[in-house]
């Protein structure tokens, strides 16, 4: 019985395809996908002390600098990430433009954010008073505050990553970190205040 060329090549290719599938024992193992996990420490809070009008508590991991008009830059270098503070005194009436002035900062970013909801903080004891913005999404600041003795001071402060905004990547630094924004408007005193 004599094969022709082709049916010798065919029978080959077969025969070479049995002996692949029949030698290959190991079973394949789908691994699922990883996810990045991020932990960062306990936060452990102590009052700052400075020549400014106001003190607050900061977590320990954080670094103050200090800025001209009493301003604060407080970074996180283990999140390469930075909350701005700026204080102004309230001056000839000026509360309401502040106050504008501290809520379009907030929503400028709407534009990338995907939600910007209104938590308000309210401290008559120590007469603190302001809002908290968290904001969702890819916006340049995932969160921005104002605080207010509604008399002689006025802060506001926004959080800022140094990278590329990427809201999924650095979710848990924002959750801690607005954690970290709550427990200084919570803890925030006035030094001086006008009666």
């Amino acid at each position: 019985m004599k094969y022709s060329f082709a049916m010798r090549f065919i029978l080959l290719i077969a025969a070479s395809g049995l002996l692949l599938l029949t030698s290959c024992k190991d079973d394949v193992i789908v691994k699922p996908s990883a996810k990045l996990r991020l932990e960062y420490p306990i936060p452990n809070y102590e009052l700052t002390s400075n020549d400014c009008p106001y003190n607050f508590a900061k977590n320990d991991i954080a670094e103050l600098q200090f800025k001209k008009n009493c301003g604060v830059n407080i970074k996180y270098p283990e999140m390469d990430a930075t909350l701005y503070l700026t204080y102004q005194e309230i001056q000839n009436n000026n509360l309401n433009k502040l106050l504008s002035d501290a809520q379009k900062l907030a929503y400028d970013h709407t534009i990338k954010a995907d939600a910007i909801p209104e938590q308000p903080y309210v401290n008559p004891e120590d007469r603190v008073f302001g809002m908290f913005y968290p904001i969702d999404g890819n916006a340049a600041t995932q969160a921005h505050f104002y605080v207010t003795d509604s008399l002689s001071h006025f802060i506001t402060g926004s959080l800022y990553f140094d990278t590329k905004p990427n809201f999924d990547s650095i979710f848990p630094a924002v959750v801690y970190l607005r954690q970290d924004i709550r427990t200084i408007m919570e803890s925030l005193t006035w030094e001086s205040e006008t009666e």
